[in-house]
């Protein structure tokens, strides 16, 4: 298992995994490992993080090991398809596999994510509009969305 390290204006993320697959995506307040970017998924993953924060990417193609229910993997499937510098609300994810009353397991299924940004789980907010849940901060998840707003020139729901 390799790891890897991104320091993004927003904090460090970690990037572990293997030759052909990225096995999760987080936050972190420090290095916990030597970095060992040797693998081939965890340097693609880096390099096209630091694109992302650049401005310079606005989508992934990066090879994920997705782990998790049947539910969740098609709650993070459908995440994936909102397009950068748009919103989807938790309500719409839910009726679009569906499973119209299933709003709070869709935010469930969504904080269990272990790919932060290449699965845009920060893309998904409240039916009101209100920022709701992120498993690494409302601030985060704003900043998030205030680059895809500044990369794209606008932000659309």
């Amino acid at each position: 298992m390799a790891v890897g390290y991104f320091a993004s204006p927003i904090g460090l993320l970690e990037v572990r995994g293997d030759r052909d697959e990225v096995t999760s995506i987080r936050f972190v307040a420090r290095a916990e490992e030597a970095a060992d970017t040797a693998a081939d998924a965890v340097h693609i993953c880096l390099r096209q993080l630091e694109e992302y924060f650049q401005g310079k990417r606005t989508a992934f193609l990066v090879p994920l090991k997705r782990t998790g229910t049947p539910f969740q993997r098609q709650v993070w499937s459908r995440v994936e398809t909102v397009p950068f510098g748009r919103t989807a609300v938790y309500r719409d994810i839910a009726a679009s596999l569906g499973r119209a009353g299933a709003v709070r397991a869709v935010g469930s299924a969504n904080g269990q994510n272990r790919f932060a940004i290449v699965i845009p789980c920060h893309r998904i907010i409240g039916s009101d509009g209100s920022l709701r849940g992120y498993a690494w901060e409302l601030w985060r998840k704003e900043w998030l969305l205030d680059h895809e707003r500044r990369v794209t020139g606008s932000f659309l729901s």
